[in-house]
């Protein structure tokens, strides 16, 4: 990612993009979402202040809205229709933030790659960094001027059901999911209503809370290689990242890029779409 601070790294922090604000090549991203039980309004959140030159980015709207699943990727006219009109196209370098710190930019981080633009990176904090350091924002939307996108699809990564089931059948890779503990052992119910907790066979859990630091900026590489490590990940081995609706699965997949695994895929349809199956296998007990 040639132009970015460290081109090695999938973030950014706040100071580097303070220094950006206006530059003609960078655009900026809003992809802040909360979880139906939160009770908050990302968009109306965005409304009432953002960074400066900030775009807001639905990722319930820019999806595939006729799948019974929540968000999942959209198809590549539609994503190319919806960002051209928020003005992200070819040739800028963008920044995606979120109103937790990191956490739903991830991914929107994913969703560009998957669609072949790979100059893009996360704000390292958030939203609530750049406030707590007293940084600007604004009210107003920027005017967005169209620009032409270039979709460039890479299947590689991004996983369906069948092809999760099948890395599970034959063990050929190991899959990382980023929900918290309870959930995962099946002690704690799901979010959703109607789904039952628990993991996929041999599924490892890396909730995603535990690659970030108190500040809800993620953690330094040796530090994250660590964690890996001690949920009993092999990271010379393949891996697959999956969550509750496909969000977190994706601050996986940023944190193993922080570590130069740059093409980990992510189940879309994660466990909203494999609980919600009866006929999938579940387990319960401890993993890995």
């Amino acid at each position: 990612m040639a132009g970015w601070a460290n081109p090695d790294d999938p973030l950014v922090s706040t100071q580097w993009l303070a220094d950006k604000l206006g530059a003609p090549d960078v655009r900026i991203i809003d992809a802040s979402w909360h979880l139906p039980s939160a009770g908050r309004n990302a968009k109306e959140e965005y409304d009432a202040s953002h960074i400066p030159g900030a775009v807001f980015f639905d990722i319930d709207e820019i999806s595939d809205t006729a799948s019974p699943f929540p968000h999942m990727m959209p198809s590549p006219e539609k994503f190319a229709s919806r960002v051209k009109k928020l003005g992200l196209g070819d040739g800028l370098r963008l920044v995606v933030y979120d109103s937790t710190g990191v956490f739903s930019a991830a991914r929107v981080w994913w969703m560009f790659r998957h669609m072949g633009h790979d100059d893009v990176v996360v704000l390292d904090g958030g939203l609530p960094k750049w406030q707590a350091e007293g940084r600007e924002l604004e009210d107003m939307p920027p005017v967005a001027r169209e620009r032409h996108f270039t979709v460039r699809r890479r299947a590689d990564l991004i996983r369906d059901k069948a092809q999760v089931l099948a890395k599970i059948d034959a063990k050929s890779a190991q899959i990382l999911d980023a929900r918290p503990a309870g959930r995962f052992a099946g002690t704690a119910p799901e979010p959703r209503p109607n789904l039952p907790s628990g993991h996929m066979p041999g599924a490892f859990n890396v909730p995603f809370s535990t690659l970030l630091k108190p500040d809800n900026t993620m953690k330094d590489p040796a530090d994250l290689a660590e964690t890996f490590k001690a949920a009993g990940i092999d990271l010379s081995k393949r891996v697959v990242t999956t969550c509750g609706s496909g969000v977190t699965a994706c601050v996986i997949a940023l944190a193993l890029a922080r570590l130069g695994l740059w093409d980990v895929p992510v189940y879309d349809g994660a466990w909203s779409e494999w609980a919600a199956d009866p006929a999938s296998p579940i387990e319960t007990e401890a993993a890995g």
